[in-house]
């Protein structure tokens, strides 16, 4: 599959640059080649995720989310394409797989539109699965062999992280982001994100050096998860974030050692 950097990675390295600055930089750590990869999954990423939010009309939402669902289609199909600077560099690293994989994370994004609480923690880890561990399933697939059960134990780890992270928003908007919100069930939550993450960064031999990349993304994964499980009341507060010193020294010792 073609990663060329051409305009349209550019384009999609600038978009996850604005909007998710963790990914941005997880990306940048990796190989040139990689980060072809990369930045136009998380494009897509970053334009799936913000669809259910740029509108109060769930219908207007549901028709971005359903846009997408339609170009990752063409793409798994095989056959052409529909020019855009998101869709075009991703065709050329997706497999039909891959594109299912991110069709799937689409349909769990419509949580995001009907807005209803979740029905337990067995729906809530759905959800986390569905959404981020199928972007790294997808992301890993378009680089290199990879164990999907390591995949999925890290997408868990990392989801939790992120979702813990992005609360005070999500409460601020109105809504219900956990299936129980007590600080024992938040601890409770926060340890299997961190037996998830410990249980995959066992099985790094089962994931390639060239899937590796893909991983990067949990640098911070395990600071965050950490301080939640020790203090539940900083995810609602929103002070989960890592010292960005500290934090970014992390990135580069994993990047230059591989060890995500």
């Amino acid at each position: 599959m073609s990663t060329a950097f051409d305009a349209d990675v550019t384009a999609c390295a600038d978009l996850v640059r604005r909007a998710d600055a963790p990914r941005f930089q997880a990306a940048m750590a990796a190989p040139v080649a990689a980060r072809g990869v990369l930045f136009p999954v998380y494009a897509f990423n970053v334009e799936v995720a913000r669809a259910p939010w740029v509108t109060s009309e769930p219908m207007i939402a549901e028709m971005r989310l359903q846009w997408w669902v339609d170009a990752l289609e063409e793409i798994r199909a095989g056959g052409a394409v529909r020019r855009h600077e998101v869709v075009t560099p991703l065709a050329r690293v997706l497999d039909a797989e891959g594109a299912g994989l991110l069709i799937d994370l689409i349909e769990a994004r419509r949580w995001d539109v009907e807005r209803a609480p979740f029905e337990d923690e067995a729906d809530f880890t759905r959800y986390i699965e569905a959404t981020s561990g199928n972007l790294i399933r997808a992301a890993a697939r378009a680089l290199g062999p990879a164990e999907e059960d390591v995949l999925r134990d890290a997408g868990f780890a990392l989801g939790l992280a992120n979702w813990f992270r992005a609360i005070p928003a999500l409460e601020a908007a109105g809504r219900k982001p956990l299936p129980d919100g007590r600080p024992e069930a938040v601890r409770m939550l926060a340890r299997e994100g961190l037996r998830r993450l410990a249980k995959a960064r066992t099985a790094r031999a089962d994931v390639s050096s060239a899937a590796a990349p893909a991983l990067f993304p949990l640098w911070e994964t395990g600071p965050v998860l950490r301080a939640a499980m020790r203090r539940p009341a900083s995810v609602a507060e929103g002070a989960l974030d890592p010292a960005p010193a500290r934090s970014r020294f992390g990135l580069m010792l994993r990047a230059l050692s591989g060890r995500w």
